[in-house]
């Protein structure tokens, strides 16, 4: 199976409680925890940086496809937020707000939502994950 990625996505942590650095192909990225919990509140945590990657790449997927229709739709507007339970195993639930300005219409507006469904992020979500882990 191929990777995805050209380059892989790095971390690091030193000593500072928490701060980690990311990096990826060119860029790099804080992330850290809130202050509540014993970080300095620097970067998004983990659950926040796991949002935006849903949160970006359904806006990505939108944007492609109402530029490929000619759409005029100058703005989407996201809102993410997930829950967890124990039920008796971890059951996670995201929740997805997407939102148009008003001269959208409704069918638009129902073809956009199965779009968002497609975003690849979406689809790995839905699908098995495996994590291999090495040390």
């Amino acid at each position: 199976m191929a990777n995805l990625l050209e380059n892989n996505v790095e971390g690091k942590i030193g000593t500072q409680k928490y701060l980690c650095t990311i990096s990826w192909r060119n860029g790099t990225l804080l992330m850290d925890e809130p202050e509540n919990i014993g970080g300095r509140n620097i970067g998004p945590d983990p659950f926040s940086t796991f949002l935006a990657s849903l949160a970006g790449c359904t806006l990505s997927t939108l944007r492609m496809y109402i530029d490929r229709k000619g759409w005029d739709i100058p703005e989407i507007h996201i809102s993410l937020n997930l829950a967890q339970e124990l039920n008796p195993e971890l059951e996670t639930t995201i929740s997805r707000a997407i939102s148009f300005p008003d001269t959208v219409t409704d069918k638009q507006k129902e073809r956009l939502l199965l779009i968002a469904e497609k975003c690849p992020i979406s689809k790995i979500l839905k699908n098995k994950i495996t994590i291999n882990t090495t040390l």
